[in-house]
């Protein structure tokens, strides 16, 4: 099984990124807690991130050949991309939405995610834990 993780805008800033939303841990290191838990799992993942919605759009499209499933953090793109989602639509593969911080106790415009009614599940507020959740649930999912 074969997982493609993908991380949004500005999460390449993560650890210096505004902690006291986001926290202290890198890109690097939550990439490292995603891996082992994988290897647990007897899963493969594969880690893209960009800050171009363009980019974003292309690898995901690669999904249709190469991967299982969609663990996914859009990141701002979360609430502004049908592009994102229509190409997660379009690749008919399994995707879980992910967030480090909690959308619905923010900025009432982070309130809505034009990526979770294609998803089959949506984990938010939990920091590294959203990933890893998002991740066992994924496989799971793929699993049944």
């Amino acid at each position: 099984m074969k997982i493609l993780v993908v991380h949004g805008p500005n999460l390449n800033l993560l650890g210096e990124r505004e902690p006291e939303k986001y926290g202290k841990r890198t890109l690097e290191d939550i990439n490292a807690s995603i891996k082992k838990l994988a290897g647990e799992l007897g899963t493969e993942v594969e880690f893209f991130q960009s800050n171009c919605e363009g980019e974003l759009v292309t690898k995901i499209q690669e999904v249709k050949q190469n991967f299982d499933g969609i663990l996914i953090n859009p990141a701002a793109y979360t609430h502004t991309s049908v592009a994102i989602r229509d190409a997660i639509l379009a690749v008919t593969k399994p995707c879980v939405e992910v967030h480090l911080s909690n959308l619905y106790t923010r900025e009432e415009f982070r309130h809505h995610s034009y990526i979770a009614p294609v998803c089959v599940g949506q984990i938010s507020g939990f920091g590294l834990d959203s990933y890893l959740l998002g991740l066992k649930a994924l496989v799971n999912h793929l699993k049944s």
